[in-house]
């Protein structure tokens, strides 16, 4: 390990918000999600208060809010940075047995059962030979999606208020529940957070910063049949579950999720529920840009047209919700937000990568809500998998962006 002194406190950090068993859940109906989230948020809160930040607080929703006042004479904006508690339902969260690998040779690493961390599909990891790797012991994901951010977020306050040399604005910290099940801002209160900008701490690899995701729209399909019992349904039944496969059927393989990458859009069946009367087919649909958005819709029409010369007797009719947008269309109303971003990851000595995200984020629904909010590195790689890994001087590349990025606000604040 490098010899920073503050550097094992970061990696205690981690581990020990990993062995919080914060899953949400996407079937739930309570917010938070589940009540095992709220565990960690007072944790995170309670140590907080003990770094010096003495309003740190656990809202009636499980948002952690808290301030970090600023030790500069002149006017800077107010900065808020967000990370959030949960882990994804897609693996296993319970009982997290972190494992750290130091002095990484460059060869695969296994783990629990047949789970193999391998450079072959992780090329990342030959960046890091030498080393210090962490990651689960292969039965459960390891969470450093987002409890990477979490430990991060802490760790700059803890050398923020440890050394008055290092100059920063007012800092509003937050930590949030649900963002893995697209909810971590259905109750965050942007006024009350009272930042002017804001940074989620909840990316990948080191350098990047995200100033776009997908515009996302859902689509639902409703099929309606003529059910008679089937001894009976010469001429008279029209099967909906038929027709519905049909319209599944006929959605081009070139639009899926498997056979789509980069800026490419997808059209995404993600259940399909009923019987012979009713089927519903549900959809997600994505793009970069809006007309695409409206293309896909279009398409969707064109293939419930298809359905209906093909089965007449069933009924289609489509229906279609905004999800969110591409945060792109409003960070580019705040270039400045994006261009610290990038300086700061420039000094801390990386590459800065201005990426993309082929999903959604809490930053996206916060741009729409009033505050600007693009996406800051963590260093975890292969997220929602049981080869989850995160390399300990990735986790302090992080914390050292964060650092310049509260420089360069306050010195172009002047």
């Amino acid at each position: 390990m490098p010899n920073d002194p503050a550097l094992p406190s970061l990696v205690e950090r981690f581990l020990r918000y990993t062995r919080f068993d914060t899953q949400s859940s996407e079937t739930s109906e309570s917010f938070p999600s589940t009540e095992k989230q709220r565990a960690l948020s007072a944790e995170l809160a309670r140590e907080l208060r003990e770094l010096g930040l003495p309003d740190a607080a656990v809202d009636a929703h499980g948002y952690v809010m808290a301030t970090l006042p600023g030790n500069v004479s002149h006017r800077v904006p107010v900065i808020g940075l967000i990370a959030h508690v949960d882990t994804s339902p897609e693996v296993s969260g319970e009982n997290v047995k972190a494992q750290v690998h130091r002095d990484y040779d460059g060869k695969p690493i296994r783990l629990a059962g047949d789970v193999v961390l391998d450079p072959a599909e992780s090329p990342q990891l030959l960046d890091h030979i030498g080393h210090t790797v962490i990651t689960s012991d292969g039965s459960t994901l390891l969470g450093a999606d987002n409890k990477a951010g979490c430990a991060e977020i802490m760790t700059l306050c803890e050398r923020l208020l440890r050394d008055p040399k290092l100059p920063h604005g007012t800092l509003r910290i937050a930590f949030t529940p649900d963002e893995e099940v697209g909810n971590g801002t259905k109750h965050f209160d942007v006024k009350a957070f009272g930042a002017e900008v804001a940074y989620t701490v909840d990316g990948e690899s080191p350098g990047e910063v995200e100033n776009e995701t997908f515009c996302a729209d859902a689509a639902t399909v409703t099929f309606t049949g003529v059910n008679v019992h089937p001894g009976y349904a010469k001429d008279k039944l029209a099967s909906a579950i038929k027709a519905a496969a049909c319209f599944v059927e006929l959605l081009p393989p070139t639009m899926a999720p498997e056979t789509t990458e980069a800026k490419q859009g997808y059209l995404h069946p993600v259940s399909v529920k009923g019987g012979v009367e009713e089927t519903v087919v549900k959809l997600i649909l994505r793009d970069f840009e809006e007309e695409g958005l409206r293309e896909q819709a279009r398409m969707l029409e064109s293939l419930a047209a298809a359905v209906r010369v093909k089965l007449p007797k069933v009924k289609v009719g489509v229906a279609i919700e905004q999800s969110y947008r591409n945060m792109r269309f409003v960070l580019e109303k705040h270039p400045t937000v994006v261009e610290h971003a990038l300086e700061a990851v420039r000094r801390a000595g990386l590459e800065p990568k201005l990426h993309r995200i082929r999903g959604g984020t809490d930053g996206a629904r916060l741009c729409y809500m009033g505050l600007p909010t693009p996406n800051i590195f963590t260093g975890g790689h292969l997220f929602h998998s049981r080869r989850e890994w995160i390399a300990v001087e990735d986790m302090e590349k992080a914390v050292q962006t964060l650092i310049e990025l509260c420089k360069v606000w306050v010195e172009k604040s002047r």
